[in-house]
């Protein structure tokens, strides 16, 4: 068997254990576990993460743009669910000041070795995807359990304003439009 096509069973075999150890995980999760409206404004956690081009971004560039910060991973099938609605916000509110940044809690590997642009480019992605770093995710998360997707909705101050854990379809444009 030549290494390429070892390399390739071997990020199978990763994909879907990954996929079981999530599914479980979400399973144990509250059907809803959403907290949306609930939150007083806190100011977002500033980052500088990297981008598939390797492109440094940064929360501080879109201050003046309501700013919808998605945790996600490539593994994650509720995550995998979310994207056709990420896509069409970036699409239909754009324009109007949104910006979609996916912050991919995938490992390194992932990321840089071509896997996430394919991956990109097959699932029609029109918005930035970054490289999440443990250290943002704990800014964010803080003492909460980390669950993804989870979405932070921040608004043209830069302070998070509503929470979304979970996939519900229709909740995040809402608190999109509220801010639009």
């Amino acid at each position: 068997m030549t290494n390429d096509k070892q390399d390739e069973d071997f990020m199978v075999f990763r994909f879907y254990a990954k996929m079981l150890f999530i599914m479980v995980f979400i399973c144990m999760l509250p059907s809803n576990g959403r907290t949306a409206g609930s939150m007083a404004p806190m100011d977002a956690p500033g980052f500088v993460l990297e981008d598939l081009s390797g492109n440094k971004v940064t929360l501080e560039q879109y201050r003046g743009r309501v700013v919808l910060l998605d945790f996600w991973a490539t593994w994650c099938p509720p995550c995998l669910e979310s994207i056709p609605k990420l896509v069409e916000l970036q699409e239909k509110y754009g324009e109007q000041g949104l910006v979609v940044l996916g912050v991919s809690l995938d490992d390194h590997i992932q990321f840089n070795n071509g896997y996430m642009k394919k991956f990109k480019d097959v699932f029609r992605i029109n918005y930035t995807i970054i490289k999440g770093e443990m250290k943002v995710a704990l800014d964010y998360y803080g003492d909460e359990k980390m669950a993804v997707p989870t979405a932070f909705v921040i608004n043209r101050a830069g302070e998070i304003v509503d929470k979304h854990v979970g996939y519900s379809p229709g909740d995040l444009e809402k608190s999109i439009k509220k801010l639009l």
